[in-house]
């Protein structure tokens, strides 16, 4: 027998393996009311009406009101397209491989045997999709025999299932199977009772996938799409994807000519050019600027080390396969850097440490570089070489609420400056396997815990969701077409600290372990350009755009005084260009426009004669003639200040 506590009917039990259909059967026996129930989470694990409780605790039943249903509408439509897809093409042609979900829809991986899909057969398999969901079948879970389920499989020339049954289904683990209609696929759900109860969804995309993410292994088709529950948040969303496109910072980037990534140099290699430099050097120097003035010391370390440091710290036996090969130098290995971690513990082991030197805040704009596939390189967003704006804090225990604090303080205040103000905040604690005694942990939690509550931030807690070295905070950003980037992170470290037997002599003569804290604000500074390209659709603060004002002379005949405009703009420090090509005045204007110029100033015989320039913006347009001087002061006072508005 087992209990279960379910909200808003109390305390009950049940024989071991009950499902919720079960439950909801009995709750009406007692004459409850139990309605539009498609499945729920128990102790914080989303299951479908038909999975059995094998466990005690807090059951909460779902309806489509509640946000974890989409889980089981996201997981059930990739089970429909796939039903689709094979009575399309045919059962045994069709091979299935994984079929999840993604933060806004699902996924199936697909080979069909002699069909490559294209982008024009997605409305064909969308309304096979809405066939199946006219249908209503039931979905059925059913478990089976581990032999039982390789010998179905075999029959229908499923591969891939079976691949995943002898290779990642442990023996002695419960293998299940989900039926509908007359359509059955390996999965352990959660699924909606019916294909009829599916919502409004959409087919995207298209791309390729090895199996299990390997090369070598088969290309597969991946299969896009996305889901909710009503039509009205689809055409939300869809809108949103479209006023993505127009905003994608590869595009940007090619407009604007601020980067290039090319096959001669290699893939995830950003090569920046002059108008980026600028606004990565404007970044790194505010980022500079600032951590001195918090009491941050700026270290530099080299892109290489040997494989030994590597070894220490872990990376060779742990994260192997995410950094490039190792090289050979003087017959000793050498690797380069995948993270700047060990170099920063090399400094601070230079010399003996007191307490008295303590906190010490070490912070690095460090280039690093790690192996991606070739499949997931995605603009600036996913590189094989970024820069990250690393630091890290090595403190005495009763420092660490206060230096926890201050980085926090210091996160939102740098996000903030750049026009973030919608945040999410994750706290994530002590995984089952870790490393550090329960003080450290506890001590580290807290701060983390007592420094997100100091900022009135509102938070999620990620039960057992830290890395095994050490509980740590994320900060996700919203951006203005409403999509939440990954960004900052607060990361507590108990590994390193005994890799490298780092100390401090305390108070009392003795050695002491400090606490390490690694942080990054942007988390990489590719990314996070590429971010505010996104955010901005390009159209960057004052302060950040690499040509901040394009002088427009109306004839040649005003060239000359536009460039003496021009010198006094340079003088003053602001970054100034003189568009003297033979074209029409609204010609350039419009061109300034589409380079995202913030402002345009216009020059002919009045201004010329009055010493002005006619200002232009192009969400104001025409805001009328100012003497130069007067342009200059207010330009000047707006970059200081890093406004976000002209």
């Amino acid at each position: 027998m087992l209990k279960l506590n379910i909200n808003r009917f109390g305390e009950y039990e049940f024989e071991d393996g009950i499902t919720i259909k079960d439950v909801i059967t009995a709750l009406e026996g007692e004459g409850k009311k139990v309605k539009n129930v498609i499945g729920g989470v128990l102790n914080g694990k989303i299951i479908d009406v038909h999975t059995p409780i094998r466990e005690g605790g807090e059951l909460r039943f779902l309806t489509k009101k509640d946000p974890e249903s989409l889980e089981l509408l996201r997981h059930s439509l990739a089970h429909i397209m796939a039903q689709a897809l094979k009575e399309l093409y045919g059962d045994k042609n069709v091979h299935l491989g994984i079929g999840p979900t993604t933060e806004n829809g699902f996924y199936y991986d697909v080979e069909i045997e002699g069909k490559r899909l294209t982008e024009e057969d997605l409305p064909v398999i969308e309304e096979k999709m809405r066939e199946i969901i006219n249908r209503n079948c039931p979905v059925e879970r059913k478990e089976i025999p581990r032999e039982e389920a390789i010998k179905l499989f075999e029959n229908k020339k499923e591969i891939y299932k079976i691949d995943i049954i002898k290779h990642q289904i442990p023996e002695g683990e419960p293998i299940s199977v989900y039926t509908q209609c007359d359509f059955v696929d390996l999965c352990r759900g959660p699924h909606i009772p019916s294909t009829g109860e599916a919502g409004a969804f959409k087919l995207t995309s298209l791309a390729g996938a090895y199996w299990r993410g390997k090369e070598g292994n088969p290309m597969l088709q991946r299969i896009y799409g996305v889901a909710f529950w009503t039509e009205k948040e689809l055409k939300k969303y869809l809108n949103m994807l479209e006023e993505a496109k127009k905003r994608d910072h590869r595009k940007l980037g090619k407009e604007l000519e601020l980067f290039l990534i090319t096959e001669d140099i290699g893939g995830g290699l950003a090569l920046w050019l002059p108008k980026g430099a600028v606004i990565r050097n404007q970044i790194e120097n505010a980022w500079k600027e600032e951590h001195i003035k918090r009491g941050y010391q700026l270290v530099y370390t080299p892109h290489v080390g040997k494989e030994q440091l590597w070894k220490t710290s872990g990376h060779v036996d742990f994260y192997r396969e995410n950094m490039f090969p190792e090289m050979q130098i003087e017959e000793e290995g050498y690797f380069v850097k995948p993270m700047n971690c060990p170099f920063h513990v090399e400094i601070y082991k230079s010399k003996q440490r007191s307490y008295k030197e303590l906190p010490i805040r070490l912070a690095e704009l460090g280039t690093v570089y790690r192996y991606e596939r070739s499949g997931v390189l995605h603009g600036l967003m996913r590189v094989r070489g970024f820069t990250q704006d690393d630091a890290h804090i090595i403190c005495r225990e009763d420092q660490v609420e206060e230096e926890i604090k201050g980085v926090l303080q210091l996160i939102l205040d740098t996000l903030r400056s750049y026009g973030f103000d919608e945040f999410q905040i994750f706290l994530s604690t002590r995984p089952e396997k870790s490393v550090g005694d329960d003080k450290m942990w506890e001590v580290a939690t807290d701060s983390l815990r007592k420094a997100i509550e100091s900022v009135g931030l509102d938070y999620e807690i990620d039960e057992g969701g830290g890395a095994f070295y050490g509980p740590k905070i994320d900060v996700k950003i919203k951006d203005a077409i409403g999509r939440m980037w990954q960004c900052s992170t607060v990361q507590f470290d108990f590994n390193l600290p005994e890799r490298f037997d780092m100390y401090y002599i305390g108070e009392d003569n003795q050695r002491h372990r400090p606490y390490m804290i690694h942080r990054a604000i942007f988390g990489s500074i590719e990314r996070f350009i590429g971010v505010l390209l996104e955010h901005y659709a390009g159209q960057l603060p004052l302060w950040l755009s690499p040509v901040q004002a394009k002088i427009i002379p109306i004839a040649d005949t005003h060239i000359p005084y536009a460039k003496e405009v021009e010198k006094k703009l340079k003088d003053a420090g602001i970054r100034v260009e003189v568009d003297e090509r033979n074209e029409r005045m609204n010609k350039k204007i419009r061109d300034a426009e589409l380079q995202k110029i913030p402002y345009m100033l216009v020059v002919g015989d009045k201004e010329a004669e009055s010493n002005t320039v006619a200002v232009r913006t192009k969400k104001k347009g025409n805001v009328g003639s100012v003497p130069v001087e007067e342009f200059i002061q207010k330009a000047k006072r707006i970059i200081e200040e890093k406004s976000l508005e002209l």
